[in-house]
């Protein structure tokens, strides 16, 4: 995607102290969570959007929230229900009585961070219109074209134990979304954690310590992380691995191939690397495919399988190149 043309120069010290920055503020207000914020927070480097998969009350949305405050950037949240209509996500033209025209009036889709909460429980039709908007980045309404903010996310949530009444993301629109981050119930510590510091999570102290732009600058970065070809191989091994595995339906698509690819690279960046070892594909890697795998059906439930020990079973089996040397050249950028 182009940012009118400027490309920065490769700085993983910056996108660091950005991203540590970032995390250690949005910590005053979820207790752990670094692993889930750090791979939510690679996405947005990487323009991917992000679907949030928990049980309600593991904080979500203050998750989105804080994130946005951190960044000083606009957040909007929807609650997707049945009735909801793509004009109500998108915008739509009302008259204007003082000059007798239509103006366009912006929806909630407008903002940088946009938490679409229980996505699954939208109309097909509105869900369609706004994934359209998210890949595309831009809205058409009556003929006109309107360019969204950047940077721009959306975390769409869904409820993983309520089925009815909603309608299930079809593979091709759950594929839309670079990352799935599973956010579980807290541990017995942190949880205490909670409990101790609840008046002060609910003062919200957060406060910004970067900006949209900071994160537009290590998103113009990425295509000069250093990526050798044996870790291009280790990628490609691994999503070919999973359209050959005996218990898959459907493997990981090209696109999933990619997304791998970027998230990679993205979280290299973000610990401070101009290039990326075997260690960043293998923390992209469940985030990125266990929403792109499907099963087949009929499977022994005794057994266990599940797409995120098929991912293990294939990581074990594909033996990891060794780690690059570090480049020569300051910050480990290309020549």
């Amino acid at each position: 995607m182009s940012h009118e043309g400027i490309r920065d120069e490769l700085d993983p010290g910056f996108a660091r102290s950005v991203a540590e920055r970032v995390i250690s503020e949005v910590g005053k207000v979820i207790v752990g969570k670094r692993r889930e914020l750090r791979i939510i927070l690679a996405s947005l480097v990487a323009e991917g959007h992000v679907l949030l998969e928990g049980v309600p009350g593991v904080s979500k949305t203050t998750m989105a929230k804080a994130l946005a405050s951190s960044l000083n950037l606009k957040f909007s949240r929807i609650q997707f229900t049945p009735d909801l209509l793509p004009s109500d996500v998108l915008g739509t033209f009302i008259y204007d009585q003082r000059t007798g025209e239509f103006r366009f009036k912006p929806g909630p889709i407008f903002a940088n961070i946009v938490l679409a909460d229980e996505i699954n429980r939208a109309s097909p039709r509105t869900q369609s219109a706004f994934l359209e908007a998210m890949q595309e980045r831009q809205v058409t309404v009556e003929g006109k074209t309107f360019k969204l903010p950047e940077p721009f996310i959306v975390i769409a949530t869904m409820n993983p134990i309520e089925f009815e009444g909603v309608y299930p993301l079809p593979e091709a629109q759950l594929d839309r979304f670079l990352v799935k981050v599973k956010v579980d119930y807290p541990t017995p510590e942190e949880e205490a954690e909670i409990l101790r510091r609840i008046s002060v999570i609910e003062s919200w102290p957060i406060k910004p310590v970067a900006s949209g732009e900071d994160i537009l600058r290590i998103t113009r970065m990425l295509p000069k992380v250093r990526v050798d070809d044996a870790i291009i191989k280790y990628i490609v091994d691994i999503v070919q691995a999973t359209r050959r595995h005996p218990h898959v339906r459907l493997g990981a698509s090209p696109r999933a191939a990619i997304a791998l690819l970027k998230l990679s690279s993205s979280l290299a960046l973000l610990s401070g690397r101009g290039y990326v070892i075997p260690d960043d594909v293998k923390e992209a890697v469940k985030p990125v495919l266990v929403h792109r795998i499907t099963l087949k059906p009929g499977l022994d439930l005794e057994e266990s399988v599940t797409v995120e020990s098929i991912i293990d079973s294939i990581l074990e089996t594909i033996p990891a190149p060794s780690p690059p040397a570090v480049p020569p050249v300051p910050g480990g950028g290309k020549s």
